[in-house]
């Protein structure tokens, strides 16, 4: 039998469940650990979100934790929202279960169903980005859908990485496009003749002040937007130098700072979390040979088995990646308040809502008549039912 607890900040979780994150950290991406999510909720939360975190045990053992956050908005009708704790710079989430959790479809039955039972009743659940191609994508999807909400599945990114499969560097490198090995050859060549590159990979914490000025200098001379969360990536750089996660690697033109990388090192995966280059230096190639750099970094020195690219569908990305995945959401509609009835209505139109409360009656009546089943003797409590 599964007990839901609920907590409001990471600090007031019991030690069974900070020993949970140790537990999943063996395993799990740097992304579903409690340093990661502790820093997006002090950075990145909002005056009017609240930290939610559920927490599952299971005939007493702690099995899982899933952490959230709830928000009211709306000046004539407030909706009563509940997401995952993610934001941009969440490329992967989810529920964090220990490596000996068993009987997972169950155990998120039992804490989807807590959530829909909540009073006063949440207008809506969004659980993302998830990976599609995992069976907990699904187990959350059937046990919205079995709570009686109105399930929407959505898209959020692709996903490229690289399967490194053991091989070195320089096997990998001859495994580039011809084009882009090309300009990599010639433009390092031309400026380390000339003497005017130099590459720099962070990892500790020395230097790491000068490192985190540097990339933010080269961040404000890029193409990209201004930060939305700006404590966030100095952050992360510090609290990934105090795990021993961290690649933060800086190119450097006639000694002025070209282009700067932020990598994250987690079991055996290299995660490519941020890059920009100073648009001064665009026809140099700085971005690329940094790249280059790092890629030699990880695969020769760390002997990582995987590289990921994290967020998007950017056509360079398939120059130095091999496989793309997905990431995908959930959202659920509760049809018991007037603004998820309504929220429903708008994201899903009044044909699809018809469809999904025929699909939602049909399950019940299944369930319906397996209880009675198990009622009657036909069918043994234990087996689980078809549904």
């Amino acid at each position: 039998m599964s007990s839901i607890h609920i907590y409001g900040r990471f600090e007031d979780l019991p030690e069974v469940f900070l020993n949970l994150f140790d537990d999943a950290a063996a395993t799990n991406d740097f992304s579903l650990t409690l340093p990661w999510f502790a820093l997006l909720a002090e950075t990145t939360l909002q005056r009017y979100q609240r930290l939610r975190i559920y927490g599952v045990k299971h005939e007493a053992r702690p099995c899982l934790i899933l952490p959230m956050y709830e928000e009211t908005n709306g000046k004539l009708m407030k909706s009563r929202r509940l997401t995952s704790l993610a934001n941009c710079y969440t490329s992967l989430t989810g529920p964090v279960a220990g490596q000996a959790s068993t009987g997972m479809g169950n155990i998120l039955a039992s804490v989807i169903g807590a959530m829909i039972g909540e009073k006063p009743r949440w207008d809506t659940i969004d659980l993302h980005p998830l990976a599609v191609d995992d069976d907990v994508f699904h187990d959350l999807s059937n046990a919205l859908l079995a709570g009686g909400m109105l399930v929407q599945r959505y898209f959020c990114f692709g996903n490229w990485y690289l399967d490194v499969g053991g091989r070195s560097y320089n096997a990998y490198f001859e495994g580039l496009p011809s084009k882009l090995r090309h300009t990599l050859v010639r433009q390092s060549r031309k400026l380390t003749l000339a003497k005017r590159l130099r590459v720099n990979i962070l990892s500790t914490g020395e230097n790491l002040d000068q490192g985190i000025s540097d990339y933010q200098q080269i961040y404000n001379s890029s193409w990209k937007t201004p930060e939305p969360f700006p404590s966030f990536i100095p952050g992360l750089i510090r609290l990934c130098a105090r795990q021993g996660w961290l690649r933060l690697g800086i190119a450097y033109i006639d000694d002025e700072p070209a282009a700067a990388q932020i990598w994250i090192i987690h079991n055996r995966v290299a995660s490519i979390f941020k890059l920009a280059y100073d648009e001064r230096f665009s026809h140099l190639s700085a971005g690329s040979i940094l790249t280059a750099s790092m890629m030699q970094h990880v695969i020769d020195v760390d002997q990582v088995d995987e590289v990921d690219y994290l967020t998007g569908d950017d056509s360079y990305k398939r120059d130095w990646m091999s496989h793309r995945r997905e990431r995908w959401g959930i959202v659920a509609f509760n049809p018991r308040t007037l603004s998820g009835a309504l929220s429903a209505f708008r994201h899903l139109g009044a044909r699809r809502i018809r469809n999904l409360f025929g699909r939602i009656a049909g399950r019940v009546a299944l369930l319906r008549e397996n209880m009675e089943k198990i009622l009657m003797g036909t069918i043994s409590p234990n087996k689980q039912p078809n549904t």
